[in-house]
């Protein structure tokens, strides 16, 4: 759940004009889909003074020049834009009544399928799954759903980020008490070891369901390589796309989806007056969609 930077750190000295920021918002755009309003012009200077410092730009034309026309700077410097523009703010069982929905209604109609028919599959996709914790949080409902008749299933999770940095620290499953701050006490003890220091470790089993990798959702291709999910998980991510980012986004999704697909985006956003492929289910406190 990467999402859109905060205004924490760095307090820059380097100005950007009205001009310099269109066109960096342009470059962002192009290359991630996230929008940044005008009102975002000092949380830019703030979170982009200390990369300019650090390459010794003294002036936010240079730098655009350096990420149009610097070979370092299109490779290099664009992995590095996606770190800059996004933050991550996130915990496990974050949501609960969108998770008892997953549960209680998407995962049991699924089981419930799977037995009937004999097609034990589930597919879920986690786009924007941060530094790991809702894909995990999936994996460990899934095992207290399926208890010891996991073994019968195949499941698959794929979670994607736009950020290298926090698939690194997913892939690694560490994290810190805060992050567990939402998490059941009887599920911390049995699907974590901790380490020192309160420092928790997510167990191979959980992990085992998991597959990580860097998605960019304003790539076609990209998006076209995930495989058909059964539900697809994108919460606190559209949120920060203009309207047409996010009809192409959900028609990614809607694609992705098998027939009757299940869909849950952050409990703030809403597909209304965006798309009509999807058909809104509401639960105690919270709203699931379904492909059409």
């Amino acid at each position: 759940m990467s999402k859109l930077f905060s205004d924490r750190g760095f307090s820059g000295s380097i100005k950007i004009t009205p001009k310099e920021f269109s066109q960096l918002r342009d470059i962002i755009y192009d290359l991630s889909g996230i929008f940044l309003q005008d009102n975002r012009k000092f949380l830019v200077e703030n979170r982009f003074a200390p990369r300019l410092s650090e390459l010794q730009i003294n002036s936010y034309t240079d730098y655009i020049n350096f990420l149009k026309y610097d070979p370092k700077g299109k490779i290099e410097e664009f992995n590095l834009l996606t770190e800059l523009i996004t933050t991550n703010e996130t915990s496990f069982f974050r949501d609960n009544p969108q998770l008892k929905a997953f549960r209680d209604y998407t995962l049991r109609e699924l089981i419930d399928l799977g037995n009937k028919t004999g097609r034990r599959e589930i597919k879920i996709w986690s786009a924007g799954c941060s530094s790991g914790e809702e894909p995990y949080t999936l994996s460990i409902i899934i095992h207290e759903m399926l208890k010891n008749d996991l073994s019968k299933w195949r499941i698959r999770i794929t979670a994607n980020d736009i950020s290298n940095n926090v698939l690194e620290m997913a892939k690694k499953g560490i994290y810190t008490k805060y992050s567990l701050r939402t998490t059941p006490e009887e599920f911390i003890s049995k699907y974590f070891v901790e380490k020192d220091n309160e420092i928790f470790e997510i167990k191979p089993e959980i992990k085992r369901l998991v597959t990580f990798g860097k998605i960019n959702l304003n790539q076609d291709r990209s998006v076209n390589l995930v495989p058909k999910s059964h539900v697809v998980f994108c919460r606190n991510v559209i949120i920060y796309f203009d309207k047409e980012m996010k009809k192409k986004v959900l028609t990614g999704f809607y694609n992705n989806l098998v027939k009757e697909g299940h869909l849950y985006v952050g409990h703030s956003e809403s597909l209304h007056l965006i798309t009509d492929g999807f058909k809104a289910k509401q639960h105690v406190g919270t709203i699931s969609y379904r492909k059409i």
